[in-house]
């Protein structure tokens, strides 16, 4: 199985090749956020809401998240709520993209490694 791949694997690049593979991937990937947005329901301030004591409620966004060991809640109105869902989607591709490159400019290490000592 291990020599199949080897048999398959593209040419070898250069950790600059990656670099700007990298950066070309990258460019295209705004806007960008981490985090989760959520539709939650919650009651109101106002006595005797029509919509709170028939169950129904009041919906919101919420953009979940972290800033450093804290956890964080931003309200988003429900016309953001598309724009900030293709942000988060970015992000998270983003995430896929850096996985790849690391792999990649591990094997372009080596690989120019392996030129060096020959």
């Amino acid at each position: 199985m291990c020599a199949s791949n080897h048999l398959y694997m593209p040419r070898k690049e250069t950790s600059l090749e990656v670099k700007r593979w990298f950066q070309d991937t990258a460019r295209d990937l705004w806007p960008i956020a981490m985090g989760s947005l959520s539709l939650r329901k919650s009651p109101c301030i106002r006595e005797h809401c029509g919509l709170c004591e028939s169950g129904v409620g009041h919906s919101s966004y919420a953009l979940y998240g972290r800033k450093g060991k804290r956890r964080f809640s931003i309200y988003v109105p429900d016309e953001l709520a598309p724009e900030l869902e293709r942000a988060i989607q970015n992000g998270r591709h983003l995430q896929e993209v850096m996985m790849e490159a690391g792999r990649r400019y591990a094997l372009a290490l080596k690989n120019e490694r392996s030129r060096r000592q020959q």
